[in-house]
């Protein structure tokens, strides 16, 4: 549907895409690519469908980053996730072996079939990002996968496809949970509530969000119907 209708595309994803699924899978290259990507969208799916079951994979972080993942994880997922880290080092995913980072991914597939996949984007400018996103396409072929969006230097903001309208509650709350998980991050010039929810205002924007605020994606393929 139309933006401009009633009901906006968001809203439809929310309705249609999230209602039947039980299983997520969110997979990330650093600690905090999934909670900046669609960490608003996860926390309203908690609150709308209590029975999720949530897998999160993380391919690098040295030791501070990952005891931060433990926590992240632990206050944004309570009960219903499973966390999986793994000690590929943060800015060298291509360089080191790309068939094991996608045998992680096959054997993920193998053990737990996610409903909806979220990965980084597979044009993010950052290395690691691009090819978890390539990868996750090439071996989720029968989910939908939606490619969340990473702010960064490089400038590599594309248009999207698919957004999830999200409540002021859960943007604020999305926001706080970054600055407090995250304290290792708070130096970087990017990492603060401005950036945070000006994107998500602007997204919000973009697709006429009754509340302002969406987190926007990329849906390479759904199959509607």
């Amino acid at each position: 549907g139309s933006c401009g209708r009633t009901k906006g595309p968001s809203e439809v994803i929310t309705a249609h895409l999230f209602a039947d699924a039980e299983r997520l899978l969110c997979i990330g290259a650093h600690p905090d690519d999934i909670e900046i990507g669609c960490g608003g969208t996860l926390l309203q799916m908690r609150r709308r469908f209590p029975m999720l079951d949530i897998r999160w994979l993380i391919l690098s972080g040295n030791s501070e980053r990952r005891s931060e993942a433990v926590r992240s994880a632990e206050r944004m997922l309570g009960d219903a996730g499973r966390l999986t880290l793994h000690e590929f080092r943060d800015g060298f995913l291509p360089l080191d072996d790309a068939p094991q980072v996608k045998a992680i991914l096959a054997a993920h597939a193998e053990g737990f079939t996610p409903d909806v996949v979220f990965a980084p984007r597979r044009s993010d400018a950052h290395q690691d990002h691009r090819l978890l996103g390539r990868l996750a396409w090439q071996v989720y072929r029968t989910q939908p996968v939606l490619h969340y969006e990473l702010p960064k230097y490089e400038g590599d903001l594309a248009g999207a496809n698919a957004y999830v309208v999200l409540e002021e509650d859960d943007v604020t709350a999305k926001v706080e949970h970054l600055l407090t998980s995250f304290p290792s991050e708070a130096g970087k010039p990017w990492f603060d509530e401005d950036v945070f929810r000006g994107l998500m205002r602007l997204r919000g924007v973009e697709c006429r969000a009754p509340s302002g605020y969406a987190e926007a994606f990329e849906a390479p393929k759904l199959r509607l119907g």
